[in-house]
C-alpha cells in the first residue's frame, strides 16, 4: 500500500507498506516559530515608513505661529514621553491588582466574592472612559493621578477575567497529580496553575496595554500630559498638522504596543505552546 504525507509547508513525499494514512504531519516548533518571527518584523517595517512620511511632510510643510509654538521646544517629544510613563505606570498597577486579586478569586475560600468583584471591574469598563475621568478630576483635582486612577480602572477587567479563567481552565486531574506527589498548595499554584495560564494571561495584558495607550490621550482632559495635549490643541485651535501628528502618534504607539506584547506572548509562553 502507498501512502502520500502532504506537510503544512507545501511538500509531498510518498511511504509504502506502512499500511497507515498520514495526511498531515506535526510542525516542528523552530519552524512554526521562525515563520512567527517573519510575519511579526513586518508590523514595525510599517510603522517606520508611517514616521518617516510624516517626518518627511512637516519638514515641508508651511505651519504658521500657533502650529509651531505647539511642536517646538521639546513640546513633542515631552508629550510622548509622558504618553509613555502614563502608559507603563498604569498598566503595572492593573498588573499588580489584577493577577493577585485573578488568583484568590479562584481559591475555594473566595470564589463566592467572584461574581460581586466581577462586577465592579465590569462597571469600570461599562462607564465612558472621559465620564469617569471626569468625576475622578472632579473628586481628586487635576493632574496625572486621577488619570492613572481612570486608566487602571478602564483597563483592570481584561487581566482580571483572563487570570481567572485561564486558573479555572486547568485540568483538575494534573491538579490531583500534582498534589498526590506531595506538592503544597503554593507549590501547585506556583509550578502548575500558574505556568499553564501565562498565555491566556499574557493575552489579557496585551488588551490592557493598548487599552492603556489609548485611555491616556484623555489624560490631557485633566492636564495629565500625553499626546493628548497635541490632540486637544489641534481641535482647540483648528490645527491640522498639530492634530495629524498628536493622531499619528497615538495610533503608532498602540500598535508599537500591541507589537511588543505579541513579542513577549511569544518568548514567554511556556514550553509546548506554539502560536
Amino acid at each position: 500500500m502507498t501512502t502520500t504525507r502532504v506537510d503544512l509547508y507545501g511538500d509531498a513525499d510518498t511511504k509504502a507498506g506502512t499500511g497507515t494514512d498520514e495526511t498531515s504531519a506535526p510542525v516542528p516548533k523552530s519552524r512554526t516559530s521562525r515563520l512567527s518571527w517573519q510575519r511579526m518584523t513586518l508590523l514595525p517595517g510599517a510603522l517606520l515608513l508611517v514616521l518617516l512620511v510624516t517626518w518627511l511632510w512637516f519638514r515641508q510643510a508651511d505651519l504658521d505661529a500657533i502650529s509651531e509654538n505647539a511642536l517646538s521646544n521639546g513640546q513633542v517629544s515631552k508629550a510622548l514621553r509622558q504618553h509613555v510613563e502614563l502608559t507603563v505606570i498604569s498598566t503595572f498597577f492593573v498588573l499588580v491588582i489584577a493577577i493577585p486579586l485573578g488568583i484568590l478569586l479562584t481559591r475555594r475560600a473566595f470564589r463566592r466574592a467572584t461574581p460581586v468583584v466581577m462586577t465592579v471591574a465590569n462597571m469600570g469598563r461599562a462607564t465612558p472612559a472621559i465620564g469617569l475621568l471626569a468625576l475622578l478630576v472632579i473628586w481628586l483635582g487635576i493632574g496625572r493621578k486621577a488619570a492613572l486612577i481612570g486608566m487602571v480602572a478602564y483597563a483592570v477587567l481584561p487581566v482580571l477575567s483572563n487570570t481567572i479563567a485561564a486558573l479555572k481552565a486547568n485540568d483538575p486531574t494534573l491538579l490531583e497529580v500534582a498534589r498526590g506527589i506531595g506538592m503544597s498548595s503554593p507549590g501547585v499554584l506556583a509550578r502548575v496553575e500558574l505556568p499553564l495560564a501565562v498565555p491566556l494571561i499574557l493575552a489579557g495584558v496585551r488588551t490592557a496595554l493598548v487599552l492603556n495607550v489609548g485611555t491616556a490621550t484623555l489624560a490631557a482632559f485633566g492636564e495629565g500630559g500625553g499626546l493628548g495635549v497635541l490632540i486637544t490643541t489641534g481641535i482647540t485651535n483648528q490645527r491640522m498638522p498639530v492634530l495629524m501628528l498628536g493622531s499619528i502618534l497615538t495610533v503608532v504607539l498602540a500598535l508599537l504596543v500591541d507589537w511588543l506584547a505579541s513579542l513577549a506572548e511569544l518568548l514567554l509562553r511556556p514550553q509546548g505552546f506554539v502560536k
